[in-house]
């Protein structure tokens, strides 16, 4: 949700229900840490209820975490889904997720307009709600906040997950995909692995930038191999019967998905 992310960013200081004053807020590990003025501090699901205070523009916005529960989908049973809600109506920030939830998560950062996560200064953070695609590349296993198996930064497969939800070839903030497509998506961790539905075909592999290369475009009403050739020049040479998912793996490819051609 844009509007919110916007806003959020912009962090004026909240003040929780028992009117002490916080001095410090951050994302750690998709749940909120803040720091009183006297020192305490008070994290994850301890603060249910707390209210934020925002800054954008001329308008003041205040956000009530109004409950916090553990995700259901995370087999960890760490990660906390975060209900938002606008403190004078009750309405939810989020839109519902396929599974019906509205809820969300903060992450540290800051995120460009397509939705890539960067590192910022201390205390920025980004908030995401399920039923965008970076609550879903969440929910996928690829929280920015954990680490791959081989220690490289999570980071990397969340980014290079949110393009291929969107199915950005070009890496350039453009979806091309349409709510309610079915895809399979896995990668060379296993965090997620290949359901092989015969009806499916292997589509593309993704990285931080787009696609690596693409094998069938995923809505041909939205875009073609074609187009792709003119307005991606990386990918001439990537395309068609040429993408391959063995060939994907050898140039260095981690995530990949099938759909239907």
């Amino acid at each position: 949700m844009r509007f919110l992310i916007l806003a959020l960013v912009l962090f004026a200081g909240p003040v929780l229900a028992q009117g002490r004053q916080v001095t410090a807020i951050e994302a750690r590990d998709g749940a909120f840490r803040v720091t009183l003025a006297d020192g305490g501090v008070r994290e994850r699901e301890a603060l249910t209820g707390m209210v934020l205070v925002y800054a954008g523009g001329e308008r003041r916005i205040r956000v009530r975490v109004a409950g916090i529960r553990p995700d259901p989908t995370d087999p960890a049973g760490r990660r906390l889904l975060h209900d938002f809600r606008d403190d004078a109506t009750g309405e939810p920030f989020c839109q519902a997720a396929p599974d019906g939830t509205r809820e969300g998560f903060p992450i540290a950062g800051r995120a460009d307009a397509a939705g890539m996560l960067f590192a910022a200064e201390p205390g920025a953070f980004e908030i995401v709600c399920t039923a965008g695609a970076q609550g879903k590349c969440v929910r996928f296993g690829y929280a920015p906040w954990l680490v791959q198996p081989d220690g490289r930064p999570m980071t990397e497969l969340y980014n290079a997950c949110i393009r291929m939800v969107r199915a950005d070839y070009c890496g350039m903030g453009e979806a091309t995909t349409r709510d309610g497509m079915n895809i399979d998506l896995y990668d060379i961790h296993e965090t997620q692995t290949p359901e092989l539905a015969p009806e499916q075909s292997f589509e593309a592999a993704w990285g931080p930038g787009g696609a690596v290369c693409v094998a069938h475009v995923r809505v041909k009403e939205n875009t073609s191999l074609e187009r792709l050739a003119k307005t991606c020049p990386r990918l001439v040479g990537k395309l068609g019967p040429a993408c391959t998912e063995a060939a994907a793996r050898a140039a260095g490819a981690r995530l990949f998905n099938r759909s239907a051609p």
